[in-house]
């Protein structure tokens, strides 16, 4: 497909507004362009032919079948952005007075209040523009509490091996060292490793729970409990948190500090680079420390708090606001029984699938898992050289998006499904069909899958040369 700058003609165009009768002035000629602003030259059918044949190649939860493990690509909801779209919510500026905002803090302020109790924290910030963007927030905060507390020697966070790959980066970028530890056997964190990482200098966990296996760890109370009396805090990653919605709660396993990704669990935009949002929550202890300002709710309205002992703005203003409005009217469409049965069905759409799966190819465990589970393609990989990637651009032809490859890193070959609650019986029923039946080819006919995917507009590019030397702008003239 050509880029627009290709398509452009010299002379082309689609204004038809006559030239302005008013003379122009007023810029000085150290400010002006010693060029022209390249601009393509098009007619109005061009350029309404090109980006709706650009939208042809998009694909998204709107599309079809959308199982990438680990990122919750649920629907959202046509209503929320009904709601989002309302003037009063769309067409405000963030340095309006507080009286003329009153509708806009309550939604701050009830949103954060109904999440603090579904997640068992007591003060919540959205101003993160998203989740790496809160995991980073969140380990400030357990800086802050230390450095006040007689822990600022403390500086080593103790992050499993499951962990996305985010926490080790955000990690690093708050200043803490990284302290790996190990899986047991069966997926869960290794007691003994934990036992034998903390210490006088252990600030802190990172964890998931469920974690990227799909497993919920049964000994969590034991492994907040092992970091807390070594002095640390626990961070809840919740990138996961679409499990146990209404079910089990952060707060009571033990985490100090949580982060909620708006766009997984609470059904908002997910995907092409924003809007992202981030829910950061803490316990009473690090609350103060909160970046931004907090609202409120007064015995005269709404008002915006500031804290002296917070750690400060981490980014503009209050956060992707819009993105709040669509989470709130998640929240409150569902209620809390709603919520909860919305984290049962994942759960329930991940088992009917792995279970329609596991015989023809194994999984990372055994038994139930929660939202996700993971395919191994470790002995097929050595039978035929079909890989969890072959199979994965197999899919792309058979009409839906590849799961997660080659994550988590301690499963070789990996395939990480998460279908999420608003998938039905039958699209999961089709789902599993196509991939069995990739799996067979991969046995009988392997060529095929290693020249996948042949339908999409872009075929099995030079992943080598991609990497190596990528071409990231088109070069004018």
């Amino acid at each position: 497909m050509k880029l627009i700058y290709e398509r452009s003609v010299p002379g082309r165009e689609s204004a038809i507004l006559p030239a302005s009768a008013l003379p122009f002035g007023g810029i000085s000629a150290g400010m002006k362009r010693e060029k022209p602003l390249r601009l393509p030259e098009l007619s109005e059918v061009d350029v309404c032919r090109h980006y709706t044949a650009l939208n042809k190649q998009v694909y998204g939860v709107n599309c079809g079948f959308y199982p990438l493990g680990s990122c919750t690509m649920k629907y959202n909801p046509a209503v929320n952005e009904e709601v989002a779209a309302l003037p009063g919510f769309q067409n405000i500026h963030p340095l309006q007075p507080e009286e003329t905002v009153q509708g806009c803090l309550e939604v701050l302020e009830t949103l954060g209040s109904r999440l603090c109790e579904l997640v068992g924290m007591d003060a919540m910030t959205f101003q993160p523009a998203a989740g790496a963007h809160g995991e980073f927030t969140g380990l400030l905060l357990i800086k802050a509490y230390l450095r006040d507390n007689g822990g600022a020697a403390r500086n080593k966070i103790i992050v499993p091996d499951s962990a996305h790959g985010t926490n080790p980066a955000s990690t690093s970028m708050t200043g803490f060292q990284i302290v790996n530890i190990p899986s047991a056997q069966d997926g869960s964190v290794d007691l003994d490793a934990l036992r034998a990482a903390v210490g006088p200098d252990t600030a802190g966990l990172m964890l998931t729970n469920p974690n990227t296996l799909g497993m919920f760890d049964k000994n969590i109370l034991e492994i907040t409990r092992i970091v807390h009396e070594a002095g640390g805090l626990c961070y809840y990653d919740g990138a996961n948190m679409n499990a146990i919605m209404g079910t089990a709660r952060p707060g009571d396993m033990g985490f100090d500090v949580i982060h909620l990704n708006l766009h997984k669990t609470f059904s908002t935009p997910h995907g092409g680079g924003g809007p992202g949002a981030a829910a950061v929550g803490a316990k009473e202890i690090l609350a103060k420390y909160l970046p931004g300002r907090s609202a409120v709710k007064t015995e005269t309205g709404y008002a915006f708090k500031d804290d002296p002992a917070s750690i400060g703005a981490v980014r503009s203003f209050y956060g992707n606001f819009l993105v709040c409005v669509r989470a709130l009217c998640y929240v409150l469409s569902l209620g809390g029984k709603g919520l909860h049965e919305a984290s049962q069905n994942a759960v329930l759409n991940a088992n009917y699938l792995r279970v329609l799966l596991k015989e023809h190819c194994p999984t990372s465990n055994e038994g139930l898992c929660m939202h996700e589970f993971v395919l191994t393609l470790e002995e097929l990989h050595k039978e035929t050289g079909v890989s969890a990637s072959d199979l994965a651009k197999g899919m792309l032809d058979c009409g839906m998006h590849p799961p997660t490859m080659y994550f988590p890193l301690i499963v070789h070959e990996a395939l990480m499904f998460e279908p999420t609650e608003t998938e039905t019986k039958d699209t999961l029923d089709e789902a599993a069909e196509a991939v069995i039946s990739l799996l067979k080819e991969a046995r009988s006919n392997p060529e095929a899958l290693h020249s996948a995917p042949v339908t999409t507009t872009i075929g099995r590019p030079d992943e080598v040369a991609a990497a190596r030397t990528p071409i990231i702008r088109c070069a004018l003239d």
